[in-house]
Formats: C-alpha cells, structure tokens, sequence
C-alpha cells in the first residue's frame, strides 16, 4: 500500500512516467522486465527463507547466472548428486534443487565456454565473442543435456543473466504448466486461471506447455518452442492438482470437481439408506464445496428420475391422486445446508507437520439448530489422507450436532501409497488408510505380511530392482475398498462424546475417478502404479522407513 502510494505520488508530481518504463526503474529498485514468483510449500527442506524459490547460482559471465524456480520433486536425487561428483563438482545440499541447479549450471557454464572456445579459434575479437555468447547460448540444448536423467515430476521456471528466461515440463506431464503470450507480455504459470483473471485473458489465449518441451524467450522477445525430452508415450498428469491443490474456477477444474462430487451418488444413498426425508448434505473443508455441488444435483436428478416414473406408473395403474403427486413433490428430496464453517486463511493439509495436529483444532465451526435427533449429516470432503482433522475436529464438533449418522463421503480415492512427484505425501504410517490396513491385517492373524513385505523391499533396495515392483500393494490386498472404509470409520469414530451415532467413511473409487478425470490419469497414490523407476524406489523405501521406525521423507 505504501509503496502504491508512493507511486501516485512520484506519477503526479511528474517524476515518473507510466510509459517510460526508466523512470519507474530510477524510483524502484524492484521495476524490471522480468518477474519470477513462487508459493512456497515444502514437499523437502524447511520453510525459512533461505529455502524459498527462486535459487539463484552467480557468476561473473552474465550466460553463466541462473536463477530457477518450479514445483518439482526428484526421485533420484542422490545419483544426480553422485553424477555431479563424477563431474568434479562437490554439492553443499544434498537436495534435488541444488540438484538441479548445478546440473543446469553445468550444461549452461560448458555452453559457454563451449561458445566461446569456437568463436575464438574463428578469430572473433574478446567483445565480438562477449555479444554473439550473449545472444547464441542455446537454452534448449542446456536442458537437453542437463534433464537426460532426471526422474520426477516439474514444471521449470528460470532465467540466465543475459535476458534469457524459459519455462519446461516434465515428459510425463505430472505438474502442470501454462503461459500466454501477447505483442507485450509473455507469462507462465501453474494454473491457468490466474493468467486469465490478472492479464484479463479468454481461455482460449491460455495455451499448454507440453510434456518434455520448453519455451524460451529470449531477450530480443523472439519465442523458442520446442522438445528437450522425449515425452512419455502415455500422460501420467497428477490428479491431486485437480481433485484438490489447483483453484476450483478453472473452468475444467470446476466440472471435474462436480463430477468426482456426483460420483458418489451411489455410495451415499447406499449409506442414508435412500432416506433423503431426513438427510442433510453439506461439505468440509471449503474447497470440497464444488465437489457438494455436483452430488447434491445428481441427488436431485436422481429423485427426479424416481419421481417421474412413479408419477408415470400411478398414471398407466389409474392410481395417479392429487395426493401422490403432493407427497411425491414435496417429500423426500435432497437438503444442501452449509453446516461446518471453516478459517478461509488455513489449509491443514498443507500446513507445516508440527503445526498441523494444533491447527486442526481451531479450524471448523458448525451451524447450530438445522439437525435433528433422527437425521443423517453426509458432509463432503475433498480428499482425506492422515485423518488428522476428522479425528482432532471435524468429527467431534459434527457430533456435538446429535445426528444419528455422519457420513463423511471423500471425492478422492483412498490415498494408500506416497508420492515423489512434488506433494508431501511420503510418510506411509501416517496415511490413515495404511493405518487401517495394517490394523486388518493385525486383526485377522496376518500380521507378519509386514515382515515379509519388509524383506521384498529390502532386498529390492538392495538389488537396484525397486523400479520394478511396489510390494506395498501386498498389505493391502487382502481386503476390499469397503472393509478399509469401514476400519477407517472406526479408527475416526469421535471419543469421549457421549454420542451414540454411527459413522461411516467413503470414498471415490479408481473407477470414480476415471470417469470425472478421463483426462489425468496420475493416480498412483491411490493404485500404487508409478509412472517412472524412481517411484517404485520411493514406495519400497517408505515401507522400510515405517517398518524401522525411521521418520523422513523417503525420497
């Protein structure tokens, strides 16, 4: 605001003017041509400043500075540090961005030289070979060289100290990447809605980077696009981006969400035993609320439907009465109330681990005076991973409620198995459904399939063949997605309440998801099937981590 104000000031007194950009340089240290942003949320790492996007690696020679940023994350971090070592270089951290940053370094710096060494022998003079290195450094063959063993999802944001700047993915298309271009501006970013709504684009103007390419634009402002790794044959895009981490008014973010919401129409009327009369529908936490949306109008179309044939068939028995068709319109249709109310400024899911149990406390409030004794409360949720709320808070507060059922009806499938792709999903004990998996097996007198599955795990760490197989599926596989839920519900059932009520837990199936999602099918969080080797490493090596007690990420 302050600085907004200065702004005013210096344009009124004419010491700035809006279309001479150096005017506004000579006030502000930070006008420029070129602007990189980055949220940060800790997949590795901490969360100080000294982690925070963009890194920036210096150098005296301008082509030789690089500054990066992205949402990524590596599964063969160590072999890219080993690599580098081979190199003759010595890595500080030990992480998959100083990773990255020294290897794009060291294809860029090699570039350079490269450059140099030929313009040299051609006989350019010191400042010819200074201004053609400037302008003919190859940024697409940096990362061709640099990005040939990578394994992992991202999407690349950086610039060189030339002017240069550029935008990659990876070749499976796990994160996503958007940007538009126009006679003034080029921009890229995570999500499209966000370049649509602060450039004031259609969504036609918003185009895709695609998987294994790279746009560069160079100084002059001529625009580069073109493939620096072969792209994977079949997309492998993140569903998680769509079930929950992206902004819900993408235009297709919003209709997938309320179909994953309609999916569930099934199950839930399974659960309520068909008995809309006395049913409220609501949703947790606030970025379900879409996915509520869709269910509540499939309900609807549904009783619709019910209603229709019913009329119909009264009609053709000769039993069609005034009162039938009252009772039909005015009885038994679906009820959307906004039920649990939560901080909009708070997301436990991506909150820091040591603040999470905390904040979960202090997030939801409830609506008082719309339940009664004998009504079923089914609130949607977007995803459920460790369970945290729903055991420290939602529960609790909904039961406070008196309903005689809570339904808790996720629109994300069981989340069974860590990702490595860039959300920090990694830890398998503190999955609820793995939770509850391995309290089945526990149960039922198998408890040493987890010996067994630790051994295959070690062995396949140990022989280098952990890209082949993910021997977690076996903790799993002896039980139904319906017997895990039901575990689920037990282990989340609110204590010390003094409530008597029932609750059951949900979820979207594969199936499900497909359906509303036919066009990102990363899904191994919830089916274990990885898209690259690195993924298969990550799971083995979470389960041995749990299995020995060992905290961390397992990547």
């Amino acid at each position: 605001k302050d600085t907004l104000e200065q702004y005013k000031k210096l344009q009124r007194n004419g010491d700035i003017l809006p279309d001479y950009v150096p005017s506004i340089k000579s006030k502000f240290d930070f006008c420029a041509e070129y602007y990189m942003g980055h949220l940060r949320y800790g997949t590795s790492g901490g969360y100080s400043l000294s982690v925070c996007h963009p890194f920036f690696r210096r150098s005296s020679w301008p082509t030789k500075n690089l500054m990066l940023a992205g949402n990524f994350n590596m599964t063969n971090t160590k072999e890219l540090n080993e690599s580098l070592i081979s190199m003759g270089q010595h890595p500080i951290f030990a992480t998959d961005t100083q990773a990255l940053l020294e290897k794009v370094g060291y294809h860029l710096d090699e570039a350079h030289d490269n450059l140099y060494r030929y313009l040299r022998d051609e006989g350019y003079d010191a400042a010819e070979i200074s201004d053609r290195i400037l302008e003919d450094i190859d940024l697409v063959k940096v990362f061709r060289r640099a990005a040939e063993n990578w394994d992992g999802g991202y999407a690349l944001i950086g610039a060189i100290g030339n002017g240069d700047n550029f935008a990659l993915r990876d070749p499976l298309g796990v994160r996503p990447l958007f940007y538009f271009e126009d006679d003034e501006v080029f921009a890229a970013a995570s999500e499209r809605a966000p370049l649509m709504t602060i450039f004031n684009k259609r969504i036609e103007d918003i185009e895709e980077v695609m998987p294994g390419h790279i746009v560069v634009v160079k100084k002059s402002g001529k625009i580069i696009r073109e493939q620096f790794v072969e792209p994977a044959k079949t997309r492998a895009q993140c569903s998680f981006e769509r079930i929950y981490f992206s902004r819900g008014n993408d235009a297709d973010i919003y209709k997938e969400r309320k179909a994953l919401g309609a999916q569930l129409t099934k199950q839930v009327m399974k659960e309520i035993d068909d008995d809309l009369e006395n049913t409220i529908i609501s949703f947790i936490p606030n970025t379900a609320e879409v996915g509520y949306f869709g269910l509540l109008e499939q309900l609807r179309l549904e009783r619709r439907e019910r209603v229709k044939q019913t009329i119909l068939e009264a009609q053709e028995s000769g039993e069609l009465t005034e009162e039938l068709v009252d009772d039909l319109i005015m009885r038994n249709w679906p009820r959307g109330e906004k039920i649990a109310h939560k901080d909009q400024k708070l997301r436990t899911f991506i909150s820091t681990e040591d603040s999470r149990n905390e904040m979960a406390t202090h997030v939801y409030d409830v609506t008082y005076g719309l339940i009664k004794n004998d009504d079923n409360l089914v609130c949607i949720d977007d995803s459920i991973v460790r369970g945290t709320t729903l055991r420290k808070s939602i529960l609790k507060i909904l039961a406070s409620l008196n309903p005689k059922k809570i339904v808790i009806a996720s629109t994300a499938p069981q989340i069974r198995y860590p990702d490595c792709y860039g959300i920090d999903m990694s830890q398998l004990g503190k999955f609820i459904a793995f939770e509850a998996a391995v309290a089945l097996l526990k149960e039922v007198g198998k408890g040493d399939t987890l010996r067994e599955v630790y051994r295959k795990c070690v062995d396949s760490l140990k022989s280098n063949s952990a890209g082949k197989i993910n021997y977690v599926k076996e903790i799993y596989a002896p039980f139904t997605d319906e017997q895990i839920s039901r575990k689920i519900s037990q282990i989340v059932y609110p204590q010390d309440q003094g409530w008597e009520g029932e609750v059951s837990v949900i979820y979207q199936t594969v199936e499900g998801l497909r359906k509303a999602l036919p066009d990102h099918q990363g899904d191994w969080y919830f089916t274990g099937d990885f898209p690259t080797p690195g993924g298969y490493r990550v799971v083995n090596q979470a389960f041995v981590n749990y299995y020995q007690n060992s905290g961390g990420r397992s990547y």
